[in-house]
């Protein structure tokens, strides 16, 4: 079970395979963060911003939650897209309706 909601049909092969890993990162808690900010906004990125969201992807876990926590990443992942990641789950549009 992967969680998606959003078909990748319309994406392109790249898109496709960052949804794909976005929702198959090792834990599920940050499947369900990096999961659900890529179904929502993965084909609304600029191709800069694909690129920044890839390395994204690379950052281990308990960098990442901390990071999500406040605090500050180094400068290569502190970047337009990794905020708008952050203020995409502190701001509560992550979390699903029930």
């Amino acid at each position: 079970m992967t969680g998606t909601t959003r078909s990748s049909a319309d994406l392109d092969p790249r898109r496709r395979r960052i949804l794909y890993r976005s929702w198959h990162r090792g834990t599920r808690e940050m499947d369900l963060l990096m999961g659900r900010f890529a179904d929502a906004l993965i084909d609304q990125l600029s191709e800069h911003d694909v690129a920044d969201f890839e390395r994204l992807i690379e950052v281990e876990d308990p960098e990442l939650f901390a990071w999500i926590g406040g605090v500050t990443p180094p400068p290569e992942h502190d970047t337009p897209v990794f905020k708008r990641f952050r203020t995409f789950h502190l701001s509560g549009e992550g979390v699903p309706e029930i």
